[in-house]
């Protein structure tokens, strides 16, 4: 896992170079549509909520994460005319992500893949294909595979804004964002020793930077089998905040600049008014000063600053678990490629 997180800025640079050229074909995708729709799970699924706020928040189309069941289990029909359905698997191998995509184009949506193999059922069914080039991946929890979905799906941001320059020059500057967030600023050797103490913790951020919170809660789960809750801020003050004591941390994920800044410091503020250990990923001066531990974070505008937000998350999930004993490379129940519905 360590050495595929140190794989991500070629993974990047690849990936960028093989995609860009077909962002022709997504500009004429987005004309014929109006509205998106994704089809993931796991870190796919991650990957499709931080394109979800791409397509609302940047190009203002409305965006949502389908329930595969609907296809699958249900077999419902909807009509999906002038729907761009986006489905992402790393292998293009999930079954279920494969049928839905094929049950959208039948309800009439366009249809655009994301994955790692160009040669996978997912990527011959799709209209247009978006090919990462992660390269093989080894170790179970999704890394490279992961954040070059996410420069994927920047691409497919970048063809629904109109193909805007400022956005185009940002994209070229992430992977070298990347690459310097492989060596963790700030208190990171306190963040691990802390999360190894505890069984469990809370995971927020909101806007873009929720898709970070989701994966990297993910991440503890599979790699240390920490009870790791993903939660949007604003769903964590309706509730679930009262989890939060001295035994349960919370690990805040921010990008450097936006408006989800100071709702973060007032949520800091809180989790320690209640004893718990307020930990940072990414984050302002003014965030950090409200936590008790902060590393940086990637110095990207908030529309891209999750592919390299979640690095140093990565960094820390494989780090609390090799420090606890475990090996992050291979959890236990899990395997590379997932089927749902008792598909083999």
């Amino acid at each position: 896992m360590k050495r595929e997180i140190e794989q991500q800025p070629e993974a990047l640079r690849r990936t960028l170079d093989a995609v860009l050229p077909e962002l022709p074909a997504l500009c004429r995708l987005g004309e014929q549509t109006r509205q998106v729709l994704f089809v993931a799970r796991g870190s796919s699924d991650n990957a499709a909520v931080y394109g979800s706020y791409l397509c609302e928040v940047a190009a203002g189309r409305l965006a949502t994460l389908s329930s595969p069941s609907v296809a699958t289990t249900y077999r419902s029909r909807l009509d999906l005319s002038g729907v761009l359905a986006v489905a992402l698997s790393q292998s293009g191998r999930t079954e279920e992500i494969v049928q839905t995509m094929a049950w959208a184009a039948d309800c009439g949506a366009r249809t655009v893949a994301v994955t790692n193999d160009a040669e996978s059922p997912l990527a011959e069914a799709a209209e247009v294909t978006l090919c990462t080039q992660a390269g093989v991946e080894q170790a179970v929890p999704a890394t490279k595979t992961y954040t070059t979905q996410l420069a994927a799906l920047a691409v497919l941001g970048l063809a629904l804004c109109g193909d805007d320059q400022g956005f185009r020059a940002a994209l070229h500057e992430v992977p070298d964002a990347v690459e310097a967030m492989l060596q963790p600023r700030g208190d990171f050797a306190e963040m691990v020793a802390r999360l190894a103490a505890v069984d469990g913790l809370v995971v927020s951020g909101r806007g873009y930077a929720y898709s970070t919170a989701l994966e990297v809660a993910l991440k503890f789960k599979e790699t240390s089998y920490r009870t790791a809750e993903g939660l949007s801020y604003a769903d964590l003050l309706h509730g679930p905040i009262a989890v939060l004591d001295g035994d349960t941390p919370v690990l805040l994920v921010a990008p450097a600049d936006g408006p989800v800044l100071p709702g973060l410091v007032t949520l800091a503020r809180r989790a320690r008014e209640l004893d718990s250990a307020t930990l940072l990923l990414g984050g302002d001066a003014g965030l950090a000063a409200a936590c008790d531990a902060s590393v940086a974070g990637p110095q990207l505008p908030e529309f891209l600053a999750p592919i390299g937000l979640v690095v140093p998350g990565q960094l820390l999930t494989e780090a609390v678990a090799v420090t606890t004993g475990i090996d992050p490379d291979t959890p236990r129940g899990l395997r590379k490629v997932t089927q749902t519905d008792g598909a083999e």
